[in-house]
């Protein structure tokens, strides 16, 4: 990993074009699935791992496109592109 990947993950990214509406439709999925998992499955250490294992997937999945897709990115995508 090089220093700019590093410097991307760790710094503060507003969202920007459709990421607001991804990250929600996202975390209605996640929660769509918490609910299923929470109506479905007895009281557990099991159940309580089945939802934080959703939780941190859609975390995951927003951090993927919060750390992925940004202007900074897009500007240096493109640039790279144009010298090819």
């Amino acid at each position: 990993m090089d220093q700019q990947q590093l410097n991307s993950i760790f710094t503060y990214h507003p969202p920007f074009k459709d990421q607001p509406q991804r990250y929600k439709i996202l975390r209605a999925g996640g929660g769509a699935l918490a609910k299923l998992i929470n109506d479905l499955c007895p009281e557990s250490r099991e159940k309580s791992l089945a939802i934080t294992q959703v939780q941190q997937a859609i975390m995951w999945a927003n951090a993927a496109i919060e750390i992925n897709e940004n202007p900074i990115t897009e500007k240096t995508i493109k640039g790279e592109n144009e010298n090819e």
